[in-house]
């Protein structure tokens, strides 16, 4: 099963980066062969992460572990992401905070915000089980 990639799209219409040219070019091709069931494996990882299935087996392998490194780049971007709603959800809680104080009621935009809250910790959670688990449990 041969597979080759003649454009610079993900797959799913979005457009790919493209690599950096590398000083002399790249003049090595590595044949792999695999199983139709590993070919599938490797080619939804690598529709995830937005790269070829050759980028995504080298970056595999260049990066040492069994995380390549444009999934780590994928992760940071989400712990990014979710940094961003956490500072504005904290904002949310900080001023219905000062109204319920000034007012001594609790104001009604409290629920959305603890849900808010919840969706936060799910992504949070979500992204650091991609990680390997909970960082108190490593």
């Amino acid at each position: 099963m041969e597979h080759k990639q003649a454009s610079a799209t993900d797959g799913g219409g979005r457009q790919r980066a493209r690599q950096r040219r590398h000083p002399g070019g790249r003049r090595h091709q590595a044949l792999v062969k695999m199983s139709d069931e590993e070919y599938l494996q490797i080619a939804a990882r690598a529709a995830v992460a937005g790269v070829s299935v050759p980028r995504l087996l080298v970056e595999a392998a260049l990066a040492g572990d069994q995380q390549a490194a444009s999934e780590r780049r994928a992760l940071v971007a989400e712990f990014l992401a979710v940094r961003r709603l956490l500072a504005a959800v904290s904002n949310n809680v900080n001023q219905l905070a000062m109204v319920a104080n000034a007012t001594g009621e609790v104001p009604a935009q409290l629920l959305a915000t603890l849900h808010a809250v919840a969706r936060v910790t799910a992504r949070l959670e979500a992204a650091t089980d991609e990680l390997g688990g909970p960082v108190g449990e490593r």
